[in-house]
């Protein structure tokens, strides 16, 4: 099965795509960043396929799902519940019980929130770049840049992060200019990746358009929507500290993070992780990896991905519960 289509989440039509080898696979839900950064490419990753039944779609507001989206429901709320919605589709389609999640950066905010709320249909949760603390990321990312730069003579950078300023409850006084410039400085000293500098077009932008997944329609949305959904929903996003908002759940939580990991700083992701109560809970740090362990290290987290959740695949079967 590979199907490209659109499904009403919520009452608007979402971009989905579903792809896989044999259709008893579990379902591996994938929730991409942002918010408002597509990224179903990761159901064409033959490593996924090979164990996954793999389903991608663009959230609302964003790629695919751009058209018709309106800004009053760009919400955290919203968000969770057509991520919901889909999840008790998807187990309907396939005969399932329960899937499972995977959330990278905004996506491990969307599907912390997800597990939370609407535990039913969820076997597993996964998150890397995982957020924590919304406000408190944007203050150590800012400061991190700040440093970086400096210590590597990056004058340039210096005083364009001098003159904007540090955040302000996680909100930078020029907005979104404020977040990009932020954003492409940690980039450019390793804040994303410890391999290498890169950049915001090498790491998004080419990848999205080379990848033949996303029609004209999808990368037209994915122009306009990461500004649109980012300027809408940024302000309640660091505004979320998931440690108070989701202290329990009932399914095993997974942490797969990057040591080098500045963006969504890996220094705060500790202390939330001895906080949560879950069934299960494991926190496995990528030593060799910054914000996307799957870019970074993508054979160990393949294997480590795999293990845990047939694990729980195994449990879960086990007690007739079909996943």
């Amino acid at each position: 099965m590979n199907k490209k289509f659109k499904l009403k989440l919520g009452g608007l039509p979402h971009k989905i795509h579903i792809r896989t080898n044999d259709e008893n696979l579990p379902i591996l839900l994938n929730l991409h960043g942002g918010p408002g950064v597509v990224s179903r490419t990761a159901v064409n990753n033959p490593r996924y396929l090979t164990h996954f039944t793999m389903v991608g779609y663009d959230q609302r507001g964003a790629g695919g799902s751009y058209w018709g989206a309106r800004r009053e429901e760009l919400t955290i709320k919203q968000l969770t519940d057509d991520a919901a919605e889909l999840t008790a589709w998807l187990c309907q389609r396939f005969g399932k019980d329960k899937l499972f999640l995977l959330g990278g950066s905004w996506g491990s905010e969307l599907g912390t929130f997800l597990a939370h709320r609407y535990p039913a249909h969820i076997a597993a949760y996964v998150g890397y770049g995982q957020v924590v603390n919304g406000a408190k990321n944007e203050t150590l990312g800012y400061n991190f840049a700040l440093e970086a730069a400096r210590n590597a003579g990056d004058k340039e950078a210096v005083a364009q992060l001098e003159q904007l300023g540090p955040p302000v409850k996680g909100v930078y006084k020029t907005g979104f200019a404020g977040l990009m410039l932020t954003r492409k400085i940690q980039m450019k000293h390793g804040g994303y990746s410890p391999k290498r500098p890169i950049g915001i077009y090498q790491s998004f932008v080419k990848p999205m358009v080379l990848s033949g997944e996303y029609s004209l329609f999808d990368l037209i949305g994915a122009a306009r929507g990461y500004k649109f959904v980012l300027n809408t929903m940024w302000g309640e996003c660091v505004g979320v500290d998931l440690a108070a908002e989701c202290p329990s759940f009932d399914m095993p939580y997974f942490i797969f993070d990057g040591k080098h990991d500045h963006t969504t700083p890996a220094s705060l992701v500790e202390e939330y992780f001895a906080a949560i109560a879950a069934p299960r809970k494991e926190l496995i740090w990528f030593e060799h990896s910054g914000h996307s362990p799957p870019s970074d290290e993508p054979e160990r987290f393949m294997a480590l991905l795999r293990e845990k959740l047939y694990e729980v695949a195994a449990e879960e079967n086990a007690r007739g519960v079909r996943v």
